[in-house]
């Protein structure tokens, strides 16, 4: 007897409760709790409880699952959470993450996934040709934005600094310098930290009256910093700032590195995979000189978390920064096939492109691209309702789906206890903002369950 297997009727039995389980999850989503009190006494108990020495079984989990783990959790998939940029899963999300935990791929080197090696490179290829970027572009998918963009800063340091493989940061040169705005993710301090750069060497440039990146004020930085005997080396622009949606001058910054000899990053973990609509070219079309991207298709193609993604230009730059020789895992070179243990800092990787390519070959990539441009749509709806209710000020332009806006003459304070009232209403579960040195509230729609209905009754409630 196998201890860790199930009898076939047990299998039966998880089967029929899951698909249960998933089954009232979606039916009672509209009337769920967006925001539940968490039963703090359930969870102290879970959390006291020893390692069990004997199972409970399979019914005794799924009670467990339904008793403590679902009554206090957050209802991402509720069509009126708008607190992050975070939307719900698609639909066949959760069969696509049961196949891949059954099939259980290590994504590394070919040999122990090959069918995933293929699905992941037609994934990262469909996204390079999102972005606009050339064929022998490559890339890796990430457990997210943050990650994706420290790989990428990993990679550029591999690019343009000499012999860093062999001396790292650890060497007699003028210190780096990376260039980005003040309204950027948090993600890129971080990976300066991590990396060694350091904070005292990341310039948070100004952003002009529409939140972007000031490339004025950008040259002016570069400038001063050679003069004073620093290097600069990297800039990262981003396609969908946090907090406002604004979108930095791209074609404008890429210009300017080229000039100036800087690699290019872009931030499109939040907007990036907007340019599935052709709407959003005009704006988003220097996304494809960066010399890397960021995209998040646990945002905009609603997979279950987590799947980031970096894309690198010149491919060959990012397996130069991560392919190391490893006897014990080398098989042969196959043209079809990848080893991702190359292309990023893992050696373990689950199978994360399975979901992304379950999704597109389930709903094609039309129906990504119609609820993208209805989230656009609402947002547009919201800040058109804003703007016609007495007592309520947009903060930003609604460039995106972010929707920022004020209560004139509410103290921080008020802000904040609207938020929760809204929330303790079931009504919405929108976010605090702060936009130039101003508080408010900030609505994100990048929920694809969202709709008019559920727009307009936000707004009526704030009336």
């Amino acid at each position: 007897m196998n201890e860790l297997l199930l009898t076939d009727d047990e299998r039966e039995r998880a089967g029929a409760r899951l698909l249960a389980l998933l089954d009232g999850y979606e039916r009672g989503l509209a009337k769920a709790d967006i925001l539940p009190e968490p039963d703090r006494e359930a969870l102290a108990a879970l959390l006291a409880t020893p390692m069990p020495e004997h199972g409970v079984g399979v019914d005794g989990m799924f009670d467990r699952w339904e008793d403590t783990i679902l009554p206090s959790s957050t209802t991402v998939a509720h069509p009126r959470f708008l607190a992050y940029v975070l939307g719900p899963p698609n639909a066949i999300a959760p069969y696509a993450e049961a196949m891949a935990a059954a099939l259980n791929q290590n994504c590394n080197f070919w040999q122990l996934s090959p069918a995933a090696s293929v699905v992941e490179r037609s994934v990262l290829e469909w996204l390079a040709s999102v972005v606009g970027f050339p064929s022998g572009a490559k890339g890796i998918l990430t457990g997210g934005g943050s990650l994706a963009t420290l790989q990428a800063l990993a990679t550029a340091l591999h690019d343009r600094v000499p012999d860093f493989h062999a001396t790292g940061l650890q060497r007699s040169a003028a210190p780096l310098v990376v260039y980005t705005s003040v309204e950027a993710h948090r993600s890129v301090d971080k990976a300066a930290a991590i990396l060694g750069i350091g904070l005292d060497n990341v310039r948070h440039i100004a952003t002009d009256v529409r939140h972007r990146m000031d490339v004025a004020a950008l040259r002016s930085a570069i400038a001063q910093d050679r003069a004073d005997g620093l290097r600069p080396w990297c800039v990262v622009a981003t396609c969908g700032t946090v907090s406002t949606g604004s979108v930095d001058p791209i074609d404008e910054i890429a210009d300017l590195c080229a000039a100036e000899d800087l690699w290019l990053h872009v931030d499109g973990a939040y907007g990036a995979l907007f340019l599935l609509s052709d709407q959003m070219r005009d704006l988003m079309g220097g996304c494809a000189r960066a010399d890397s991207i960021t995209l998040d298709p646990h945002k905009l193609l609603y997979a279950s978390l987590e799947a980031g993604c970096l894309l690198v230009r010149d491919g060959a730059k990012l397996r130069d920064a991560y392919a190391f020789d490893s006897s014990y895992l080398t098989v042969a070179d196959d043209p079809l096939m990848t080893d991702y243990m190359d292309y990023g800092p893992q050696l373990s990787r689950n199978f994360k492109a399975f979901k992304v390519w379950s999704a597109l070959q389930a709903f094609g990539v039309k129906a990504f691209r119609d609820a993208n441009e209805r989230t656009l749509e609402l947002a547009q709806r919201l800040g058109r309702g804003i703007e016609e209710t007495p007592g309520l000020t947009l903060l930003a332009p609604v460039t995106l789906t972010a929707v920022c806006f004020q209560v004139d003459g509410y103290t921080p304070e008020q802000h904040t206890a609207l938020l929760e009232k809204l929330a303790a209403e079931n009504v919405a579960l929108l976010g605090p903002v702060v936009v130039a040195g101003k508080r408010g509230i900030r609505a994100c729609v990048t929920n694809h369950r969202t709709s008019e209905a559920d727009i307009d009754l936000i707004l009526d409630r704030l009336r």
